[in-house]
């Protein structure tokens, strides 16, 4: 975790924001806070942030909005959300929008640090992976490390960290099948406590944008009662 790293605390709550500000602050983080989701979006799409941590129920703006506003310009930054909410589909709408986790009020101090680490450690790992040498090209697709770009057919996708980890992992290993805990677990970490739908979800949005016909994916497989895997090289030159 890079000392001194800047985060971007999006929290109505003083109380909370003040546990939450001293816990980051406790591991060397820099904190910049907002009381409001006008002004936290505001912060969020004016500066560079390491982290973004952000309460789903704000005054003058949703957490939800706020989430897809930053995803539609900012697809790399970590978002770990807070929510007071039980309901699981509040959940995985905020991680369908981009979300990266999410930690349920009230909460540990030590979950929080716990959350914060693992999401900054994957994104210092994202980062190394982007300064991999080389190219894997498949089909149409072309997923580029050094510029941590993805093109199909020439022309640029744009995608979330997720995505790119999990096109990145598929592309790396053609043929290879996968269970949605696997991938849960190679792609959000074994920490994370999500939902075999956040990986549904993922895939869907991918396949959205890499296939021709997502209905009829030529890429992306299922497999059914397994999970997914990648399409092999003598299978897109049919």
């Amino acid at each position: 975790m890079s000392a001194g790293a800047k985060v971007l605390l999006i929290e109505d709550d003083r109380e909370i924001a003040e546990v939450v500000a001293l816990t980051l602050k406790d591991q060397g983080l820099q904190v910049e806070r907002a009381a409001d989701g006008r002004t936290g979006l505001e912060k969020a799409l004016a500066g560079a942030y390491a982290l973004i941590i952000l309460d789903l129920r704000l005054p003058r703006l949703d957490g939800f909005t706020i989430c897809r506003r930053i995803r539609e310009g900012n697809p790399v930054t970590p978002i770990l959300m807070l929510t007071a909410r039980a309901e699981e589909q509040d959940r995985v709408r905020g991680l369908e929008l981009g979300a990266d986790d999410y930690l349920g009020k009230p909460f540990g101090i030590r979950e929080l640090a716990a959350r914060v680490k693992a999401l900054l450690r994957r994104a210092g790992a994202a980062r190394t992976a982007a300064g991999e040498k080389g190219r894997v090209v498949l089909g149409s697709i072309e997923l580029d490390f050094d510029k941590r770009r993805v093109s199909l057919e020439g022309r640029t996708v744009e995608l979330t960290v997720k995505e790119f980890e999990l096109l990145a992992l598929f592309l790396r290993n053609p043929g290879r099948t996968y269970t949605r805990t696997q991938l849960l677990d190679l792609v959000w970490g074994p920490q994370f406590e999500g939902y075999e739908h956040t990986v549904n979800s993922h895939i869907n949005r991918l396949r959205a944008k890499i296939e021709r016909d997502p209905g009829r994916p030529g890429y992306l497989k299922t497999v059914w009662g397994v999970g997914y895997r990648f399409a092999e090289p003598a299978e897109l030159a049919r």
